[in-house]
């Protein structure tokens, strides 16, 4: 059995072992497309990334709090693009963008530097 981590509102969080991580593929991929997603229940995003030798990836993402479009374009961001592609209303989302909710909205997560798109996190 593996121990338990303790987290700052003092709930219990099991660890995982590294195997459980590697299993998770977070990867930096270049955003090339960005559209209002106004189907969506919460206000988000339709962003196309390219994600080098594992192609480019679509994914629906509540981010407009923060970020215009043109914020976006170009962007390096970071993503999990092992999960199995999920239908978010009429679109069908193949990564998830990584980020931090924070009382103003969710800030993405990107690389300090570039770095190739499908880097993996390491």
């Amino acid at each position: 059995m593996l121990p338990t981590l303790a987290t700052d509102e003092g709930t219990q969080m099991d660890t995982i072992a590294w195997t459980d991580f590697e299993k998770v593929l977070i990867a930096v991929g270049t955003v090339t497309r960005v559209e209002p997603f106004p189907e969506a229940r919460k206000p988000a995003y339709r962003i196309w990334a390219d994600f080098g030798p594992y192609g480019e990836k679509k994914t629906s993402a509540q981010v407009t709090a923060l970020y215009r479009p043109e914020d976006l374009l170009g962007r390096q961001i970071v993503g999990v693009i092992n999960f199995p592609p999920k239908q978010v209303g009429p679109f069908r989302s193949e990564f998830l963008l990584t980020g931090f909710p924070t009382e103003q909205g969710v800030v993405i997560t990107t690389p300090e530097r570039a770095v190739p798109n499908g880097t993996r996190l390491a």
